[in-house]
């Protein structure tokens, strides 16, 4: 008399793939955070002093700065106007990518009388950290 066997097979490629991506994307909410704190933490803020107007609270750059998830994408940024002018300086500190539109304007003759000299706290709260960020997707991945 012969016996049955059967075998039943059952793919899980649906919930690694869930899982990796909840992995995935706890990562990047840990990464957000940490970057999020960084940029705050290099991010000028305007005073008295710097500003010339009695009373002045600097801080509102600052405290915009946050960060999203989205799709397996981390997003840090501000939504302040002057935030990128900051970032990245004026005048002949800056020199626009050639795919961004431009503006013709004599030197000289814009709203203030000077230029802005670059203060980096987006880019150095990313580039100077990614050994870090590397550490937290392995260990993520790790402990997954």
């Amino acid at each position: 008399m012969a016996a049955n066997v059967s075998i039943v097979l059952t793919s899980n490629v649906g919930e690694i793939l869930y899982m990796s991506d909840n992995v995935i994307d706890t990562a990047l909410e840990i990464i957000g955070l940490k970057a999020e704190k960084y940029a705050k933490a290099r991010c000028p803020v305007g005073t008295v002093e710097s500003t010339g107007i009695k009373g002045y609270r600097g801080g509102t750059l600052r405290n915009s700065i946050t960060h999203t998830v989205q799709d397996g994408t981390l997003f840090v940024g501000t939504n302040v106007e002057y935030a990128p002018y900051v970032e990245l300086g004026t005048g002949p500190y800056f020199e626009a990518p050639p795919s961004w539109e431009q503006f013709d304007a004599p030197k000289g003759k814009g709203v203030g009388h000077s230029y802005v000299r670059p203060r980096p706290y987006l880019k150095p709260a990313i580039a100077d950290h990614l050994n870090e960020y590397e550490d937290v997707i392995k260990n993520e991945l790790e402990n997954a």
